[in-house]
């Protein structure tokens, strides 16, 4: 393990990497041997690569707004399902066929944690606050079970939705223990697969990588694009084609409403020949920073709100919608065998995101300091930056009410993707589900209570209402429960029935 003779030393050298060895006689056997094999794993010459072609990049970039260059979403490959309602049940059906015939496989982008919540556990593992206490996990979890029943309805064949789970190095141990303690949530363990998206170490601008300690490089992941080289690494794709998977079904673990597997959704994508597809909601103002799906010198890519002027975003057309509206929801759809020619043609193409950061260091005297502005860059990319790749490329259109609702902060007076706004928008959306199925909600009085549609306002708070997704995937079958029935706030359905949880015990 000496690093003279096992030639590291010599490798390092050639990189300009040489500081990484700079506390080496201080640290204990132990620690030595642990750096050693990180410092093996790494790819130095690529590494070396990726900050030049990054920082390029991202000079040549930096200052440039896409306005120009930007096209709208054009209308044949647009599918809404507010202005394509007579053909919703259609696509519908389709996608229920290829998820009865085990075709549909799930994807979830769980590598983050809470931090940001004020949680050092993996953000799927948390609880809004629901009066199940379900977390994000289960949630999705019992969604996929749902989904699996009412596809197996149309053709009595037992199918399967298989769940491939991506994490992160910090979430990987913690989210599988969590699986195996909920023993996961009732899915076959066989068919919940976990992979882990690699790491990047952390580099100053000068492209020498940070120690966060005197035997440990700085890391971080390589960003939710590092999904497609993971999927290769880790023989993803292989155990996708022993399936028979044809069409894959990409989300991010913080969306509380999140459709896992949308029927409609991949039966559209399905039904227009997509090798690609991603599901948008509508972008109503301006200045609200979601990247929007749009066209870029005739290729399809989303650009970030810091891309483009106020003027670009704040335009109209005739209706008043918003021309740039394709608000991106990091929820797609793939072809398997567009997923395998990126993985095996076009992931070496893409180009790293910069993002500057504090990263923590150790100087010259091996004491750790922490930064008071950014020191250097991680460096990332995007699961849509292969979009561009598409042939055939389509967007459909949701409603935000009905489907998006991020989880990303912790509460705070009027803070936004909060547990309470997450909390919220679930019980609105099944507060909606019992009164489209005739049902309706009564005050401590007696009185029936307006039927409040949406949040969008944001003053009125929801009527506690929560459905568990093992009797309802979307808000289908509830007439036999709650029809023409009065309820009192809390109502909570689940598979054991109707209950109303009165408060004070009563």
């Amino acid at each position: 393990m000496d690093p003279n003779t096992s030639g590291l030393v010599q490798k390092l050298a050639e990189a300009g990497q040489s500081h990484l060895l700079q506390f080496w006689k201080e640290l204990s056997p132990k620690d030595q041997q642990d750096l050693f094999h990180e410092l093996q794993g790494v790819d130095f010459q690529e590494i070396n690569g990726f900050f030049k072609n990054a920082m390029e990049t991202s000079s040549s970039t930096r200052h440039e707004k896409m306005d120009g260059r930007m096209e709208p979403v054009p209308r044949e490959v647009l599918g809404s399902v507010t202005r394509d309602r007579g053909s919703l049940k259609d696509w519908e059906v389709k996608g229920l066929d290829c998820i009865s015939q085990s075709k549909v496989a799930v994807l979830l982008l769980a590598g983050g944690q809470g931090t940001r919540l004020g949680v050092s556990y993996p953000k799927g593992m948390y609880d809004v606050g629901l009066p199940s206490h379900k977390t994000l996990f289960q949630i999705q979890a019992e969604r996929i079970l749902k989904l699996q029943q009412l596809a197996e309805r149309k053709t009595t064949v037992k199918c399967c939705v298989p769940w491939y789970i991506m994490t992160s190095g910090r979430t990987m141990e913690s989210t599988k223990d969590f699986f195996s303690q909920h023993n996961y949530f009732g899915l076959d363990k066989s068919n919940v697969i976990f992979f882990q998206q690699g790491m990047l170490p952390a580099m100053d601008y000068n492209g020498k990588i940070i120690l966060e300690s005197k035997g440990k490089l700085a890391m971080a992941p390589d960003g939710n694009g590092g999904l497609y080289r993971a999927l290769g690494n880790q023989g993803i794709l292989d155990d996708m084609q022993r399936r028979g998977i044809e069409f894959i079904h990409v989300y991010c673990v913080d969306n509380i409403l999140v459709k896992v597997a949308d029927p409609t959704f991949v039966g559209f994508c399905v039904q227009k020949g997509a090798d690609c597809g991603a599901k948008v909601v509508e972008k109503t103002n301006p200045t609200e920073a979601v990247g929007v799906v749009c066209k870029v010198d005739g290729r399809y890519q989303v650009v970030e709100y810091s891309e483009i002027t106020l003027a670009t975003a704040e335009k109209r057309s005739s209706d008043g919608r918003l021309i740039f509206n394709a608000g991106n929801v990091a929820n797609h759809f793939f072809s398997f065998s567009f997923l395998r020619d990126v993985v095996q043609k076009y992931e070496p193409q893409l180009q790293h995101h910069v993002a500057q950061k504090k990263i923590p260091y150790v100087d010259l005297q091996g004491q750790l300091i922490k930064p008071e502005k950014p020191n250097g860059i991680k460096m990332e990319k995007f699961v849509f930056d292969i979009f561009q790749f598409a042939k055939t490329f389509v967007v459909y259109e949701v409603l935000r009410e009905d489907e998006f609702s991020p989880l990303k902060n912790a509460d705070t007076q009027d803070g936004k993707d909060t547990p309470t706004t997450a909390r919220h928008a679930l019980m609105s959306l099944h507060h909606r589900w019992v009164l489209n199925a005739g049902g309706h909600f009564i005050d401590e009085n007696g009185r029936r209570m307006p039927a409040i549609p949406s949040l969008k306002d944001g003053t009125d708070l929801p009527i506690k209402c929560e459905i568990s997704p093992l009797v309802s995937y979307a808000g289908e079958g509830l007439e036999e429960l709650v029809k023409g029935r009065e309820f009192q706030a809390t109502l909570m359905i689940d598979e054991r029935g109707v209950h109303e949880l009165v408060k004070n015990g009563v």
